[in-house]
């Protein structure tokens, strides 16, 4: 909860288009409820930008949940004007090959860790705001 508010903050702070939309945003599929981390949109990138926390390192299953909630944002709330979503999801560590392989094949825009695009914060600017807060 800690992590989350410090992120949240931080992402709100850098101004550079994010809007928040939602902490543990609820989706009801198949009439089972999942809970996304952090959900802001890009005025931008024009795009919904999915965050999920994990406390451990990567793990292959992340990139499966991560596109599924992917899925769910674009096909249920993403205005058809809007670019397909973008996930983020941040770990204490990760295995480049490990998550290259969980990723490979995956169309969706999803970074593990490291990831960068013009508008969003780098996992450097992260890491930095996350150390000055503790």
């Amino acid at each position: 909860s800690g992590l989350i508010d410090q992120i949240q903050r931080f992402l709100l702070e850098l101004g550079a288009g994010f809007a928040f939309v939602s902490r543990q945003a609820r989706l009801e599929v198949g009439g089972k409820e999942y809970f996304i981390d952090l959900l802001f949109y890009h005025l931008r990138l024009r795009c919904y930008v999915v965050i999920e926390l994990k406390a451990g390192d990567f793990r292959p299953e992340y990139a499966g949940k991560m596109n599924f909630y992917l899925s769910a944002v674009d096909e249920r709330w993403r205005h058809p004007d809007d670019k397909p979503s973008i996930g983020l999801i941040l770990c204490k560590g990760k295995h480049r090959l490990t998550a290259e392989y969980a990723l490979r094949g995956i169309s969706t825009p999803i970074g593990v860790a490291d990831w960068k695009t013009p508008g969003l914060p780098s996992i450097a600017q992260l890491e930095a705001e996350l150390s000055d807060g503790s």
